[in-house]
């Protein structure tokens, strides 16, 4: 870490800030800025938040430490609303709630979530997770694994409608099932509804949700191992996505081919990621993870994702094989995971919105394809212009940030040392540093 440190200092010192030098107009990009509260918004995590051993308080240090903001979990967990409710009391945090695997009680699934939301607690309601591994049983029929999905698609659409007949859930976005890309007939589970023409065997018009749900997971056994580009690459909403993403799922299903919708519709297409997140074992050391799941919230927001939750918060009692996965070990010490989102979220930290925020003119320059950005606004008119690198194979990247124009004070932050500037610049109109693995935070 040492070594680090003093890479990143004489980066910053090697490369004069010259306020007379002036960028090509024509190089500039005008870049609309987003509310910072959005993306902090997107941020979430799998919990069982007080059932299979975890503990309400132990949930809510964890996301008042990480500032993690939106919590899944579903029936299965055993959760009372009581405990839901106070979470999200104590912490902000909102829940989606969904009848998760093998789950069919939709009468249950309404009334709690009608609690939750009477509370300001509902952030979505989620259908079934993973048919494909959890076989359902709904009104009598079997369905999903290797059967036929209909049942599957029946109990999806019927949920839709439970919900968007319900006066208190009406408004409440409803999130497709996971997994419908392994759909073993064309029930029609890869479109939110149904276009005529589709050739279903559910009928045209059919509504399953206002949002696509999939579980693309940062590695998949099809691409092992780590690469550059890691979160970006599964974040892509199209067919060159290496994971299990939105294509397969929503495009042309990774099971039998159904077709869904078109490479330019996906781009798009109302969309989350319910379960996502890498186990830190082997090459994947728990510095790499925490890394990677910063880079991770940063490419899906950009990408097109509205909300993102990492699989996982703290590792089920019953489940001690997946703490690799999880932002916490079983006794709720924090993992450099966990350290690094507390830096990141506490940097950005902002609960207001601007009503109209503005734009940015800037250039990136000597800009490989492994350094991405994305141009934030906090409610007090702060600009804060996240950079970051996915050379996860290696190398180092030298960058310069170009402005339209001089500005009298800079901070410059790297969650990964901390949540407080590692350099203050003033009347600075390029800034040049070096991009490897992780974001960098500048605030104009």
């Amino acid at each position: 870490m040492k070594k680090l440190i003093l890479i990143f200092f004489i980066a910053f010192a090697g490369f004069p800030f010259d306020g007379n030098s002036q960028p090509s107009s024509s190089e500039l990009e005008q870049v609309q800025a987003i509310n910072v509260s959005k993306f902090l918004n997107s941020i979430g995590v799998c919990s069982s938040i007080t059932g299979r051993g975890e503990t309400l308080q132990g949930t809510i240090e964890a996301l008042e430490y990480t500032g993690i903001r939106f919590i899944r979990c579903g029936l299965e967990d055993g959760i009372s609303t009581a405990d839901m409710i106070e979470l999200h009391r104590k912490t902000g945090a909102k829940i989606v709630y969904g009848l998760l695997s093998g789950g069919t009680d939709i009468d249950r699934l309404i009334s709690e979530a009608r609690e939750l939301a009477e509370a300001g607690a509902l952030l979505a309601i989620e259908g079934n997770n993973e048919p494909n591994n959890w076989e359902v049983t709904y009104q009598g029929e079997k369905g999903g694994r290797d059967l036929s999905w209909l049942p599957v698609a029946k109990l999806q659409r019927d949920l839709y409608n439970a919900v968007k007949s319900d006066p208190v859930l009406k408004n409440i976005p409803v999130w497709s099932i996971s997994e419908n890309g392994a759909q073993t007939d064309n029930a029609g589970l890869q479109f939110l509804k149904i276009p005529d023409g589709a050739e279903t065997l559910m009928p045209a018009g059919t509504r399953f949700a206002d949002f696509a749900n999939c579980h693309n997971y940062i590695t998949h056994p099809s691409w092992p191992g780590l690469h550059d580009n890691q979160t970006w690459q599964s974040a892509d909403p199209g067919p060159e996505c290496p994971v299990d993403g939105l294509y397969g799922n929503y495009g042309k299903t990774w099971g039998k081919g159904f077709e869904g919708y078109s490479e330019e519709e996906l781009k798009s297409l109302p969309r989350v990621t319910t379960e996502t997140g890498i186990a830190a074992k082997g090459e994947i050391t728990e510095e790499i993870q925490a890394r990677l799941f910063m880079n991770l919230y940063l490419s899906q927001f950009k990408r097109g994702w509205s909300y993102t939750s990492v699989y996982l918060l703290r590792t089920r009692s019953n489940e001690p094989a997946h703490e690799p996965y999880a932002f916490y070990k079983m006794d709720y010490s924090p993992k450099k995971a966990a350290h690094y989102m507390h830096n990141l979220t506490t940097i950005l930290e902002d609960n207001g919105t601007i009503s109209k925020p503005g734009k940015l003119s800037y250039f990136i320059e000597n800009r490989p394809e492994t350094v991405h950005d994305l141009l934030l606004q906090k409610s007090n008119g702060k600009f804060f212009l996240v950079l970051w690198g996915e050379r996860f194979t290696g190398d180092t990247d030298k960058i310069t940030v170009q402005l339209d124009r001089i500005f009298s004070s800079v901070k410059i932050y790297d969650p990964t040392h901390g949540k407080s500037p590692v350099m203050r610049l003033n009347e600075a109109r390029e800034i040049t540093f070096f991009l490897s693995n992780h974001p960098l935070i500048i605030e104009l």
